[in-house]
Order: structure tokens, then C-alpha cells, then sequence
């Protein structure tokens, strides 16, 4: 019902900034949280930010916080996560989330494919 795609991913320099899209091809996204969450290479996928349905709340793993800004904008169906003062330790593929409820681990019910970020020393 809901299909995800997230855009954006490539290699930058630690120090720099990215900015990755998760736009919805299907229905809209206005009602539901949206997330975005990474899995590095032999690692379990973590949580990383949230956003309520109207963009006024948003959650953020203490890893990331102070760094990146998650945002929406549901007349284009869009979230997106700016991301600034990259590290290495940010290499990871990067997913967006469609939820019902705004949460860091749960009730995410549609995924996108990923998009891949390295993050160079």
C-alpha cells in the first residue's frame, strides 16, 4: 500500500554532509510516522530518527543527535534526513519507514530498499 524508495546515498568525507530522500510512489505517507534506520556491515539494523505524522515530533538515536535532522513534507510524499558532521561509523545502508505510532523500534510496517552511505577517513 505504501511503497517506499530512498534516494541520495554516496560516498562523502568524514566532516561532510548528505542529504537522503524517502519518497512514497504509492499512497501517501501523511498518515504515518516515518523513520529512518541503518544496518552497517555486520551489524544489526539500528534505529536512527522519527517524525510524527505532521512533522511535529521527531525521536533520534543518541548516535546521530545534534548531527542530523529528520524532516517531511507530505505534499510530496517525501521524508527526508539531512545529515551533517558525518563519521565513518555512519557507513551503513540507510532505510526509511512507514509507522503507525511514533517509535524507535516498533510498528514500522513498510520499507524502502535502502541507499547506500560511506563515509571516508
Amino acid at each position: 500500500q505504501v511503497q517506499l524508495v530512498e534516494s541520495g546515498g554516496r560516498l562523502v568525507q568524514a566532516g561532510g554532509s548528505l542529504g537522503l530522500s524517502c519518497a512514497s510512489s504509492g499512497r501517501t505517507i501523511s498518515n504515518y510516522a516515518m523513520g529512518w534506520f541503518r544496518q552497517a556491515p555486520g551489524k544489526e539494523r539500528e534505529f536512527v530518527a522519527a517524525i510524527s505524522r505532521n512533522g511535529g515530533n521527531t525521536l533520534y538515536a543518541d548516535s546521530v543527535k545534534g548531527r542530523f535532522t529528520i524532516s517531511r513534507d507530505n505534499a510530496k510524499n517525501t521524508v527526508y534526513l539531512q545529515m551533517n558532521s558525518l563519521k565513518p561509523e555512519d557507513t551503513a545502508v540507510y532505510y526509511c519507514g512507514a509507522s503507525f505510532l511514533l517509535t524507535t523500534n516498533e510498528g514500522y510496517r513498510y520499507w524502502g530498499q535502502g541507499t547506500q552511505v560511506t563515509v571516508s577517513s
